[in-house]
């Protein structure tokens, strides 16, 4: 059996561990820049809030008291998400994490899944204040379906599981299309069309027409709803390319404090890398205007630089992006977004050339150095002198703190 756990309403949720009181209140979280709601509580759902819905259109609700709005906090969010993952990873013999909010479970020997399900769900919360909700099935698309059951009713105790045909028939004829896992919108538009509205109903094809429709890959989404493990629980892959990317408050047209952004982009993107243990040869650089303001100039571009030898120093990574950015930069535009990848990523030894000049062995002391000064003294303790912040450059008024990656946020308790 296949199980999968799913942090209901994560980043709501995370705001709510800090904020108790909001507990049962409807509660939302925004894109970087307050752009729109990118996140909702189950009573925001409740109100007709939709995701990606502008916040202009719902600050009225806000400033009436009737909605809760919290500025996105990806420190807090991955914090916790580690915190979930740690607790759930010590209770099941495998485990993949599919996204900062999801993982996949195998429950190979366990002799009662259901048990371990409810445990999993009961204990994630208690320790974490996280609601989870955990699905179980013969695979990887009936888990997801079985862990929407779960969240949903609450009778299920946090943990549902479809273990027989006739579970597995109901599931299906209660489950829209859209809500299967591995339908898109344009699969679902062209299955609609087709008068395909439930899981169930596209099981009745037969595997020539789905693969007619929609190839191999809607063939193994329609194998999974009719029993069929197609998907099994994969080892972590290495990414092949790491993207750090920010939209401004205010438009910038000076090229050293633009400049400066992209550095601090890249010294990310490194850091995320060695977290990885990859080493990259690509660092390409994009820059934007704002596609709101067609009233102004209109610019976008991008560069590619290689790097000799594939690397993880933050400063060749740093030095690179800042040569991209010279050669698309140009003079007359406001920009309003920028952002650097690194790709091309290799894991493991990675071969030099005769030509490398630099001591590599030296290099990756010197690296480790910086890895344990941040790790223990935050992140901007020690950085590349180009390097700037633009977290002044962004609208964030109604950011939490980050209560458990930094001492100054840490909540304090007075005991009189």
């Amino acid at each position: 059996m296949i199980g999968v756990v799913d942090c209901n309403n994560f980043y709501a949720s995370c705001e709510r561990v800090f904020h108790p009181e909001l507990r049962g209140q409807p509660v939302v979280v925004l894109s970087n820049n307050d752009g729109c709601v990118i996140a909702r509580s189950a009573e925001a759902k409740d109100m007709g809030i939709k995701m990606g819905l502008p916040f202009y259109q719902v600050k009225n609700m806000m400033d009436e008291g009737l909605l809760h709005v919290f500025s996105s906090n990806y420190t807090l969010y991955g914090d916790m998400s580690r915190r979930v993952m740690a607790i759930v990873r010590e209770m099941v013999p495998r485990m993949e994490v599919y996204s900062i909010d999801e993982a996949f479970l195998h429950f190979r020997g366990v002799k009662d899944v259901h048990q371990l399900g409810l445990e999993i769900s009961e204990r994630v919360e208690l320790w974490t204040d996280i609601p989870v909700s955990v699905g179980i099935s013969f695979n990887k698309t009936l888990a997801k379906l079985a862990s929407k059951f779960a969240k949903k009713y609450r009778g299920y105790r946090g943990c549902c599981i479809i273990d027989t045909e006739n579970k597995r028939m109901k599931a299906l004829q209660l489950t829209k299309i859209d809500d299967v896992w591995g339908v898109g919108r344009r699969m679902r538009k062209r299955l609609n069309d087709k008068n395909v509205m439930t899981a169930y109903d596209f099981t009745l094809w037969s595997r020539q027409q789905v693969e007619h429709e929609f190839g191999i890959q809607g063939v193994r989404t329609w194998q999974e709803l009719r029993g069929m493990e197609c998907y099994d629980i994969e080892a972590a892959i290495a990414k092949k390319s790491i993207t750090t990317s920010r939209s401004f408050k205010e438009a910038v047209a000076d090229f050293d404090e633009l400049n400066r952004y992209v550095a601090d982009f890249a010294a990310h993107c490194a850091q995320k890398l060695r977290k990885e243990k990859g080493y990259a040869s690509e660092v390409i650089v994009f820059i934007r205007t704002s596609i709101f303001r067609q009233d102004l100039p209109q610019y976008e571009n991008a560069a590619k630089v290689m790097i000799d030898v594939p690397t993880s120093d933050v400063r060749e990574l740093v030095n690179a992006a800042s040569q991209g950015l010279n050669a698309i930069f140009r003079n007359g535009y406001g920009y309003k977004q920028a952002g650097v990848t690194v790709a091309n990523i290799m894991n493991g030894v990675v071969a030099t050339n005769m030509y490398d000049t630099v001591d590599r062995e030296k290099q990756e002391h010197f690296l480790q150095t910086i890895d344990f000064i941040q790790a223990h003294y935050g992140y901007y303790s020690i950085k590349v002198a180009l390097q700037g912040d633009c977290s002044g450059n962004m609208n964030r008024k109604y950011a939490s703190p980050c209560y458990t990656t930094n001492l100054d946020d840490v909540i304090k308790v007075k005991i009189q």
